[in-house]
């Protein structure tokens, strides 16, 4: 069943890390701002097996994603003018390549790019591009759904590029950076590791500049919107470079009316340790840092948006939705969607996954989650939300029982417990406390269990 919740939240002011809950965001209203909501690969730049491809119903996409009550997608940047989607295996892949635009840059020529169309300027803007990204933006904005948007692909270059079942280069050579798909002369003293060229890096000035102009141009054109957070790059990116992109941002914006979070994805270049020592304001864990179906509790250094497409590409399910909440993360889902772009369309074994991203974000709103930390050792599970003595959000993956440990703290509470497959609320009663207590959902299957102090 779906819900058709409105989001009807606007955004008060851009979004910055909130100053005593740092696992989450705030505005200029103080509240908590919990992200979550699903995203997929075309929904600024168009692709498909088309010349040119077709376009994705925007509008459609955001009802779709209103009627889940999700109120979060990153923005997807796509570096090559093509997707070889045999990179990507045999069980999602199309039986196509997709051909991708627009890009940021115009095709003026002289002289034809290795995909015989006209060669990349590197130094002229494609107003169309800059000019959807803003719509987009806005569009969902109007919807209270924030973005993030991408200003770099690295998935491409640094894992389709080589090593896969399809042709070795293929990202690399259609690339705009390419020496033999621009006029500018960028790309021929790039080094190339393998077929992966170092595109991402501050090896070359020329390359840089044009990337710095790039960045700027970007938060030209977005930073009077509210609804904004910056990502530097997909699943790529040498460290240097990627805090380079970042202190960018951040110096060329204070310059600016608005200022935004900057964030760093992982199973790139970096790993954990490195982004959080990065000046980025928010990282997205992976599965090569230990952040995979049983996420563990994060401390709040940085905002965690924590995504299905750094643990398994597609795939995930509801558990882990809860599982990210409860351990304080901000869970997000790399959804096929319509099957455009790989695997089936609106596939029935997301379904629940989708559904309780929206349950999620309605439980967020419900308790007060500036105060609410990770806290194993008070349940059972292991999977808790809590601010003693107040709130108690538990989660139980297996069975229906769980041993709550509100000692010393004497309620009494509310007891509500939530059935994830159904999308109802049930009354449980009133608690006592100051003890370590059992509760046992009144249905089978996983359950959330919500105590709070009774008023």
């Amino acid at each position: 069943m779906i819900t058709s919740s409105v989001n009807a939240y606007t955004a008060n002011g851009p979004l910055r890390v909130h100053p005593t809950n740092p696992r989450y965001f705030t505005d200029d209203s103080g509240n908590v701002i919990y992200l979550t909501g699903s995203h997929v690969w075309n929904n600024l730049i168009d692709m498909g097996k088309d010349d040119p491809p077709k376009p994705l119903n925007f509008n459609a996409y955001l009802d779709f994603l209103q009627r889940y009550g999700h109120n979060f997608i990153r923005l997807w940047a796509w570096d090559s003018v093509i997707w070889d989607t045999q990179a990507n295996g045999s069980i999602l892949r199309k039986n196509f390549i997709h051909n991708v635009a627009p890009q940021p840059w115009v095709r003026t020529g002289p002289g034809n790019a290795l995909d015989g169309k006209p060669k990349f300027d590197l130094t002229k803007f494609n107003p169309a591009y800059f000019k959807r990204l803003r719509e987009r933006i806005i569009d969902a904005g109007e919807r209270g759904i924030y973005v993030s948007v991408m200003l770099f692909e690295g998935w491409g270059l640094y894992h389709a590029n080589q090593g896969r079942q399809s042709p070795e280069g293929w990202a690399w050579r259609s690339h705009p950076f390419h020496p033999d798909n621009n006029i500018n002369g960028i790309g021929a003293d790039l080094e190339v590791e393998g077929a992966r060229p170092r595109v991402h890096t501050l090896a070359n000035p020329e390359a840089t500049a044009i990337q710095e102009a790039y960045i700027k141009k970007v938060v030209d054109t977005v930073n009077d919107l509210n609804s904004v957070i910056y990502e530097v790059i997909n699943e790529g990116g040498d460290r240097d470079w990627d805090w380079w992109v970042v202190n960018t941002i951040h110096t060329y914006e204070k310059t600016k009316p608005k200022q935004h979070p900057v964030g760093l994805t992982g199973h790139g270049a970096e790993r954990l340790p490195s982004m959080l020592a990065s000046s980025a304001d928010w990282i997205s864990p992976g599965r090569a840092d230990g952040y995979a179906e049983d996420p563990p509790a994060w401390d709040g250094e940085k905002v965690s948006l924590i995504d299905t497409d750094h643990v398994w590409g597609v795939g995930g399910n509801h558990l882990w939705v809860w599982k990210s909440f409860t351990r304080g993360h901000n869970p997000l889902f790399m959804d096929p969607y319509d099957g455009e772009i790989l695997g089936t369309p609106f596939d029935p074994k997301y379904e629940l996954l989708r559904l309780n991203l929206g349950y999620s974000l309605r439980y967020a709103k419900k308790m007060d989650l500036a105060k609410m930390t990770p806290r194993n050792d008070l349940a059972s599970t292991q999977y808790c939300l809590a601010n003693p003595g107040k709130e108690y959000l538990i989660y139980l993956p297996d069975g229906n029982k769980v041993t709550v440990d509100l000692s010393g703290q004497p309620g009494p509470f509310v007891v509500e417990w939530f059935n994830t497959r159904t999308g109802t609320e049930i009354d449980g009663g009133i608690s006592t406390g100051n003890d370590k207590l059992k509760f046992t959902a009144p249905f089978d299957g996983d359950a959330i269990l919500y105590l709070f102090l009774r008023r």
